[in-house]
């Protein structure tokens, strides 16, 4: 029986060896995908600082920090990248835009500068123009149409009479151009002072949305340098991170060699007493109930630390609850330990009897507080302890675990598929 174990043991030690190795490739490669996330990066963060508490339970707390630390900034320093190139792309964007827009601004002023010009011109044809018109009326005002009437009356015969008849219509033909002419000049005065406004205007507005472009211009640039700086913090956050967590290294794998060797002590101290108590009777519970209303945080099962390369068996289920809430147990049975053990804190295991030809137990940690005692026999629901952040935890929760002959089994198998 144990050369088998030892082979046992020798086998999944090259195992864990072998997926570390996998693990870490894999890591190496998956790392740029979280950039294919955009808008999500402080959720990212957080599930990753999740998953590093849950992975590092056992290391050091200065080591539990670091890891904190390096998979906030691991996991957003993506989206911070991302956040550059595209700020950068902004700038670009708006930097070429500004400029268009104050070519067209300058395009719009030199045309309105022409077109004023050509109104200042007409304008001044018009003030000419009024002026022979003035002088007209003011002739017609002083008698200069009885001027004409008696050049008329003093023609000397018919032939004098028409000579003098055609040079009126002269002098009045002339005087009719020069109204015509100043009705002309006001005509085009009035129009190219439209285009003059309509100019100013287009210039006006082409000024306006250069001046806006420059301000997006400005805007994207300085976010651009805002997000660098993140992604300049991040990485010295990181780099700092990784020299502390490394510095830890020794400390953490010797807490991992204890946690180890407390495993083993549990499984031996429930298979001794199943031993010094026959294992009880069979177990007719049928499914477990639920220890605690809470919500599972974190499954059961191997768990690779990418930091220190070591795999180490999650023995449990992780339930999230307040403080002080209450445990029940998840069967009727016999307590066969309850007090301190180390990483979990404080811990309770019940003795169910037989279940398959094995002994089956429940066990409870991170307690704050413990409410039986070795020897003891508890129903099927009684509160046993509760609910704290005992032992290696990263906050309030009970560590829940199923074990036959003492070996962890994944709780989820004997709860409600509801876990309610």
């Amino acid at each position: 029986m144990k050369s088998c174990h030892r082979r046992h043991h020798r086998f999944t030690t090259a195992l864990a060896v072998g997926l570390s190795v996998f693990c870490a490739a894999a890591l190496a490669l998956a790392a740029p995908a979280s950039a294919a996330e955009p808008g999500d990066d402080a959720k990212r963060a957080a599930r990753a600082v999740d998953r590093a508490e849950a992975i590092l339970e056992h290391a050091t707390a200065t080591a539990r920090n670091a890891a904190r630390r390096l998979a906030a900034a691991t996991a957003a320093l993506p989206e911070a990248q991302r956040k550059v190139a595209t700020n950068r792309g902004i700038v670009a964007a708006a930097s070429a835009q500004a400029a268009t827009a104050r070519r067209k601004a300058d395009t719009a002023r030199v045309s309105y500068t022409a077109i004023a010009g050509r109104f200042e011109r007409a304008q001044e044809r018009v003030d000419e123009a009024r002026d022979r018109v003035d002088q007209i009326a003011a002739a017609s005002y002083m008698g200069g149409n009885f001027a004409t009437l008696n050049m008329l009356v003093g023609a000397r015969g018919p032939q004098d009479a028409m000579d003098r008849l055609g040079l009126v219509e002269q002098v009045m033909q002339k005087q009719q151009e020069h109204v015509d002419q100043f009705m002309g000049a006001r005509r085009t005065a009035r129009t190219e002072q439209d285009r003059a406004g309509l100019a100013k205007r287009v210039a006006e507005e082409a000024e306006r949305e250069a001046t806006d472009k420059l301000a997006v211009a400005r805007r994207a640039q300085a976010a651009a340098q805002r997000a660098r700086a993140t992604v300049v913090k991040l990485a010295q956050s990181r780099r700092s991170a990784l020299v502390v967590a490394r510095s830890q290294r020794a400390a953490v794998l010797a807490e991992y060699e204890a946690a180890k060797a407390e495993e083993a002590r549990i499984q031996d101290a429930l298979r001794d007493w199943d031993d010094r108590n026959g294992g009880g009777g069979e177990y007719v519970g049928g499914n477990l109930l639920m220890p605690v209303h809470g919500w599972k945080s974190s499954s059961f099962g191997n768990r690779y630390d990418p930091y220190y390369r070591v795999w180490q068996l999650h023995a449990g289920t992780d339930f999230a609850a307040g403080g002080g809430t209450p445990i029940h147990a998840a069967a009727g049975g016999r307590v066969v330990q309850a007090g301190w053990n180390g990483g979990y804190g404080n811990y309770t295991c019940i003795s169910h009897g037989k279940r398959g030809g094995r002994s089956f137990s429940t066990c409870y940690g991170h307690q704050s507080k413990i409410l039986v005692h070795d020897g003891e026999y508890v129903r099927r629901g009684e509160v046993i302890g509760r609910v704290g952040t005992t032992g290696a935890s990263t906050g309030y929760h009970l560590h829940f675990e199923t074990r036959f002959d003492g070996v962890p089994k994944n709780p989820l198998d004997y709860l409600p598929g509801c876990l309610c």
